[in-house]
């Protein structure tokens, strides 16, 4: 019987080692539903817990989307905040939920270290905000939602022309929106559906859905739109 875990081998972008870490074979990733920020969940395995690599021998942690070359000041930064604290560690075996949530925080600091682009470090923000999810932490999921949020939009002011604008532009209209930011939302929201440049036919709809969402929402609660946002 095939093993649902494969490994990959990977090169550090730190010392240049090469090193094995596990995947989640595509055959055994089987989710049964995604939230409207994009979090899947999965009946079995959850490969989110491997998107994190881990060098043991230096301990840079990154994703797929991480820098593949790092620069001397880069390197130097990372070996004074993490590397020179560093012991041989192999996290390239089977994860459980603990070892999932150390390798998104140790990667995120390592962003950190190397002034890794926005987009990266949002998404690991992210991705801590849906472990904690998975674990019914709402209290812990909120707060990282906040500081995910608070990225999402320091990289759509800086990177916006590198990036799907409708869907990270979708994301912080949502992010708002569960953290009750209500009118955010719907300005983030209806910036999309009404720039006429935005051709993703699925996002538009979606930010529609979730425009609606937010009206239900604050109807339950008593509470009213500012004026400039009361029509998408």
């Amino acid at each position: 019987m095939m093993e649902p875990l494969f490994q990959a081998k990977v090169q550090c972008p730190q010392c240049d080692a090469e090193f094995r870490t596990s995947r989640v074979r595509p055959s055994f990733k089987k989710s049964i539903k995604s939230d409207t920020d994009f979090c899947l969940h999965y009946k079995d395995l959850n490969p989110d817990y491997y998107v994190v690599r881990i060098c043991p021998f230096c301990g840079f942690a990154g994703t797929e989307n991480s820098k593949e070359h790092l620069t001397l000041q880069q390197k130097n930064a990372f070996k004074e905040k993490i590397g020179a604290k560093w012991s041989y560690k192999d996290c390239g075996g089977e994860r459980q939920w603990d070892d999932a949530l150390y390798a998104f925080k140790l990667a995120l600091v390592c962003a950190q270290a190397v002034n890794e682009k926005g987009r990266v470090t949002a998404s690991l923000l992210h991705h801590i905000a849906w472990l904690y999810r998975h674990q019914g932490n709402e209290e812990q999921e909120k707060r990282f939602l906040q500081y995910a949020l608070e990225e999402y939009i320091r990289t759509f002011e800086t990177e916006a022309s590198e990036m799907n604008n409708a869907r990270l532009m979708y994301l912080i209209g949502e992010l708002h929106r569960r953290l009750k930011n209500f009118n955010q939302a719907v300005k983030w929201f209806a910036r999309v559906v009404n720039d006429k440049q935005i051709m993703d036919a699925g996002m538009i709809r979606a930010c529609r859905e979730q425009w609606q969402a937010v009206r239900e929402e604050m109807q339950e609660q008593r509470l009213q739109l500012e004026e400039d946002v009361q029509e998408l």
